[in-house]
């Protein structure tokens, strides 16, 4: 096999005169395009079901699961250090097991969950904007798709730019919830009994996990950096940081709006609220109707980034020898893999158009679980055949935590799912 990271200094010149990706991407960029995965509409959503579990220690819900993800999070960027390369999740399957079959298993649930989570998003959304505007929901999603797979055709720049844009827009939104109540902030010392539970008491924390397993999906989106690594530039050192960069932020935002939700609003109407964060805003004295606007913006920039992410993964496994060269193509003109775009396109509007919200939200996790056993598994077996790394490096005990919590996830999903 291949050096996994060869050629990952290659100039933008160079790919555009072979027709290759093109090393755009700086750490800011990078970091934006995972906060955009990461900090989007599970946020403005989840933060009412995880207090209806946890109450008011709802803060403590989200760091935990902080912790959780973070056990897998730090996996990936040891891995995406050692090879950076579009298809990371494939690419580290096969150098630690050489077993093509689970190669190309791996890579097509990695395309299968962006492609069902972009379909989840997209549904959302036309169902959102259905109800303002009395379109069919499945046209919004067909237009909807039809503009996201254009923006990114145009080239990985322009597209991660776009959706860096909307980021700051996500951002900015929970920064309103957060200076809206910013008293309740300020009176955190006093509340400080009620947000962790007397010490040394273990009642309630049942709860507390509960509401961390809910938790935990908000911070979903750090796997999909990896995505872009051949388009990075100085990818072995910018994709560790990136992805602990976005964590970090990502745990700070969570648990600071947590505070201020469950603060303003009590636990149990939070619980009962569609629209927690613009019911913690409008409580606070704002507009909640700009919060909504802020959730639907969200909802686009997730499903921008996936319809990002999945053609780059589709070019990946065509490097590998996995799929068809053909589906991985890259357009000399944008640098962008054309056909794996409007592909992933056509597949998000079917899937959305032809199942249920909760069905295709539930599928997405599963997904995502039984790959992040793999990848931890994958890295555990790499750590031990080839030994340190120059980049970035964890102990052998987080990818086992790592195997651990994300088994335990993908139990329940299953549980779920055939329930």
């Amino acid at each position: 096999m291949s050096d996994p990271a060869a050629g990952e200094d290659t100039p933008s010149g160079s790919a555009r005169e072979e027709g290759r990706l093109s090393r755009e991407l700086s750490l800011t960029l990078l970091v934006l395009y995972g906060l955009g995965t990461t900090v989007g509409a599970g946020i403005y959503a989840l933060t009412g079901e995880v207090a209806h579990e946890a109450g008011m220690r709802a803060p403590l819900s989200f760091a935990l699961s902080a912790a959780l993800a973070g056990t897998t999070a730090v996996g990936y960027a040891e891995l995406t250090g050692r090879f950076p390369r579009a298809a990371g999740e494939a690419v580290f399957v096969d150098r630690a097991f050489g077993f093509r079959p689970l190669t190309v298993g791996v890579g097509l649930s990695v395309i299968g969950a962006g492609t069902v989570a972009a379909a989840t998003i997209s549904n959302a959304f036309g169902g959102y904007v259905a109800e303002l505007l009395d379109v069919p929901r499945w046209l919004l999603v067909v237009l909807l798709m039809t503009v996201l797979a254009a923006v990114a055709v145009i080239g990985v720049k322009e597209s991660v730019t776009a959706a860096a844009a909307l980021t700051l827009i996500e951002v900015g939104g929970l920064g309103l919830v957060l200076w809206a109540g910013r008293g309740s902030l300020a009176d955190v010392g006093g509340r400080w009994p009620d947000l962790v539970g007397p010490p040394g008491s273990w009642t309630g924390w049942s709860g507390v996990l509960g509401g961390a397993f809910l938790a935990f999906f908000a911070f979903l989106g750090f796997e999909d950096i990896d995505a872009v690594a051949e388009e990075t530039q100085q990818a072995r050192i910018v994709l560790p940081r990136a992805i602990l960069i976005t964590l970090g932020l990502t745990t700070v935002l969570y648990v600071a709006v947590a505070a201020v939700a469950v603060l303003e609003v009590d636990p149990v109407r939070l619980g009962q609220s569609d629209a927690p964060l613009a019911l913690v805003y409008q409580q606070a004295g704002g507009a909640p109707d700009v919060i909504a606007f802020v959730g639907a913006l969200a909802m686009v920039n997730g499903a921008l980034i996936q319809i990002v992410m999945i053609p780059r993964v589709t070019y990946g496994l065509t490097r590998l020898g996995l799929l068809p060269m053909a589906l991985g193509v890259v357009s000399p003109r944008t640098h962008t893999p054309v056909r794996a775009t409007v592909g992933a396109a056509v597949a998000i509007t079917i899937l959305a158009a032809s199942f249920e919200l909760r069905w295709l939200a539930r599928l997405t996790s599963l997904l995502t679980m039984g790959t992040f056993v793999v990848v931890n598994g994958a890295l555990l077996a790499i750590k031990r055949r080839e030994g340190p790394t120059s980049t970035f490096e964890v102990p052998f005990a987080l990818p086992v935590l790592g195997i651990v919590a994300s088994g335990l996830l993908f139990a329940i999903e299953v549980v779920r799912l055939v329930a």
